[in-house]
């Protein structure tokens, strides 16, 4: 754990890395699928809906992969690294465990069903925990002074 002054990361923060992730995932794997089965997955058929074991495992396994060897070996997906957060034990403040960061990537559905009210809740919460955070005993951190240096003004 670094000495530098340290915050739970709000709610905005969080929206904005997982939009940063949202839009890698799909720049990476949208061409795997076109390469794949071709542009008529996109089409809203049966058939593309159930394109079968390749689409499962590059929309839904590929993805969680991703996300825990991040969270595992980073403490943080590339969006939560651009905005300076870290996913960390609640308690301790150390990298999750193997079982905490699947708990974190499956509370995720928990946290969606209600209309995505486990992920507004970081809004609200103390700790700005999301439900899928409780459940796993994490929180997201961030230093308070991310520049390079403090601002200072020669003649203030």
């Amino acid at each position: 754990m670094s000495t530098a002054p340290i915050e739970y990361a709000g709610f905005w923060v969080r929206v904005g890395a997982s939009l940063i992730d949202t839009v890698l995932v799909v720049c990476l794997i949208a061409p795997l699928l076109i390469a794949i089965d071709g542009w008529s997955y996109f089409e809203a058929t049966e058939a593309a809906l159930t394109a079968g074991v390749t689409d499962f495992l590059l929309s839904w396994v590929a993805p969680a992969v991703a996300v825990i060897t991040f969270w595992l070996y980073k403490q943080a997906t590339p969006g939560k690294m651009v905005l300076s957060a870290k996913v960390v034990d609640a308690k301790t403040g150390n990298t999750m465990t193997v079982g905490q960061s699947i708990g974190r990537y499956l509370g995720y559905i928990v946290s969606t069903i209600p209309f995505g009210l486990g992920f507004i809740w970081v809004a609200f919460d103390a700790k700005k925990q999301g439900w899928h955070d409780k459940l796993a005993g994490t929180v997201v951190i961030r230093s308070k002074s991310r520049g390079p240096e403090p601002v200072k003004f020669e003649n203030a």
